[in-house]
């Protein structure tokens, strides 16, 4: 060992002594192509301003190395990692685009529901009619009538059986020459017709009713529908839940990353100013006759790249840090794009063993993917039982009941005296007991040979078989998920133990280094290998913590625990009634 290292500094000197020889002779070597020396003297320009070559630049890291574009560093806003799910609960895009399909799902389902809706309706009309041309204006030949009719209804279909029914009341006054039938002449036996100029007032009050009795009784098109988007309604919660749990994982991964890239920031800077710190040693050295040059230029270029490192650092705590606002803020204009965020929670440690099984078990009782598959099954029973049904023949019972009611605002001895009157006497014969209405019946139809509701059954049936076929291969890979998931923490933890061991003997190799450079044993390159093998091996443990963290997130993403271990309570959409 001592003979190479005393080997290297021959080298070094014999290095130093040639290139100040090569110097004398560059100075007396005349210019042969100019344009070329002039284009390297702007190119060596940069280089000579970024140089430390002052004795300022050897302090602490300048501030442009740690600048960030459009970061305010005096502003910074602590944060910890509970604090950031909950910031993108309130505000994340993607959660508010989920609970906004739930809403949709909702208002979808109120709009079916408002098929079973009463009804009301009501239609006026006025009505005149006159025959013209008639010569002869006695009341006998006067034809012109007016009327006015007030049609009054209810309704609404039957949400348990299919049925629907109506309500009516109509009345109407007719004013004219009326033409009516007295009783028959007892002499003759003539019916006796008399055209009178009067008004006349009609009332008609009754119910229709009809009852599906095999298609559309148990099922129908509507009640489809509504069971149907109840279904929907519980798939778009799923999604809601699979892209909350997903953005929680997603928080929780940036957040690591965040911790990680400012430690590294962190590492670097300290590196760094390991790196001024030998500058200025060696610095000293040289002014004392100690030390030749050349030590100065080796310095140097360890200082620049470690300059490079600590730039590459901060543009990935940049990086990182934006990944985070983007899912914790809501949109571009808020002025914390401009804050810096500092985490504060530290990476957690744990030792105890993960169980296989229970986290499968978890997974299959919980993810939401395959809640999803198992509402599409449900909602492939509903189709198979409507196209069953609609396979069936179409009978209907059809009845209707009314009352009629007739009055006249005429007075005639022939007339009966509660025949006399106007809408009041009109409305009160409607409960004589002599006049009601009734009519009851079948309605029968079918189609020959029912081709599209067996095809329709058909493919429901097909439908079954691929959502089968899909729960198995969504359950294949949620075992695969999980498996890597607790691999994956496993694995962390072992990365931990390891690292921590690695950083800790390279802080011993470095310190022993120290003490052989001091004895003059060493040389400052060697040193640097040992200064650079402590920065790797610090962020190696660094990155090993966060990525145990990020590990767990992620197989809490994959159990679909992540609520239960965050206390995240979720509400349920509107109840399936």
């Amino acid at each position: 060992m001592k003979i190479s290292r005393y080997f290297f500094l021959n080298i070094s000197l014999f290095a130093f002594l040639f290139g100040a020889s090569l110097q004398e002779v560059s100075a007396q070597t005349p210019q042969i192509a100019k344009n070329i020396s002039e284009s390297k003297e702007v190119s060596e320009e940069p280089e000579k301003k970024s140089s430390v070559s002052s004795k300022a630049d050897t302090g602490l890291v300048s501030e442009r190395l740690l600048n960030r574009v459009g970061i305010q560093t005096d502003q910074t806003i602590s944060i910890t990692l509970n604090d950031a799910i909950k910031k993108a609960l309130e505000n994340n895009n993607d959660i508010e685009i989920a609970k906004n399909d739930v809403r949709i799902a909702e208002s979808t389902l109120r709009s079916l529901l408002g098929v079973y809706d009463l009804t009301f309706t009501y239609s006026p009309t006025y009505s005149r009619q006159s025959t013209t041309g008639a010569a002869d204006s006695s009341i006998t030949n006067r034809t012109a009538t007016n009327s006015f009719t007030n049609d009054i209804g209810i309704g609404s279909p039957i949400k348990f059986g299919g049925g629907n029914y109506s309500t009516f009341f109509n009345t109407r006054r007719t004013s004219g020459n009326l033409t009516f039938n007295f009783l028959p002449n007892p002499t003759t036996g003539e019916v006796i017709t008399i055209p009178i100029l009067t008004t006349q007032y009609t009332a008609n009050l009754g119910v229709n009713f009809t009852q599906p009795i095999l298609r559309n009784r148990n099922i129908d098109q509507t009640r489809r529908q509504i069971k149907i988007q109840r279904k929907r309604i519980s798939q778009t919660d799923a999604d809601f839940r699979r892209q909350t749990i997903l953005t929680i994982s997603q928080v929780q991964s940036a957040y690591w990353d965040l911790v990680f890239a400012l430690r590294d920031q962190q590492n670097k800077v300290a590196n760094l100013n390991l790196a001024k710190e030998n500058l200025r040693q060696v610095d000293a050295r040289i002014e004392a006759g100690a030390a030749a040059p050349l030590e100065r230029a080796e310095v140097a270029t360890e200082l620049a790249n470690r300059e490079s490192d600590v730039l590459v650092a901060s543009q990935q705590v940049t990086i990182n840090e934006n990944r985070l606002k983007q899912l914790i803020i809501k949109d571009q204009t808020n002025p914390e794009w401009q804050n810096q965020l500092m985490p504060t929670d530290k990476p957690v440690f744990s030792n105890d063993d993960i169980n296989l099984d229970l986290a499968l078990k978890d997974a299959i009782e919980n993810r939401p993917e395959l809640s999803r598959l198992k509402l599409e099954k449900e909602v492939n029973k509903i189709d198979i039982s409507f196209f069953k049904n609609q396979a069936l023949p179409q009978v209907d019972f059809v009845s209707s009941f009314s009352l009629q009611s007739l009055s006249n605002s005429r007075n005639a001895d022939s007339f009966p005296p509660y025949f006399t009157g106007g809408y009041g006497q009109a409305v009160q014969n409607l409960f004589r007991s002599d006049a009601p209405n009734y009519s009851v019946g079948l309605t029968i139809s079918f189609p020959l040979r029912n081709k599209t509701a067996k095809a329709d059954l058909a493919t429901a049936r097909i439908e079954s078989e691929r959502i089968e076929a899909q729960t198995r291969s969504q359950e294949q890979t949620i075992v695969v998920e999980v498996r890597n998931a607790v691999q994956a923490v496993e694995t962390a933890k072992q990365r931990v133990f390891s690292a921590r061991r690695a950083r800790e003997n390279a802080e011993i190799q470095l310190e022993g280094e120290r003490q052989l450079l001091a004895a003059g044993r060493s040389t400052t390159f060697l040193l640097f290998q040992r200064e650079n093998a402590l920065t790797t091996a610090r962020n190696s443990e660094i990155r090993a913590e966060t990525d145990l963290n990020k590990a767990y997130s992620d197989l809490q993403r994959a159990t679909s625990t992540t609520f239960r271990a965050n206390g995240i309570e979720i509400e349920s959409p509107m109840e399936d009634k």
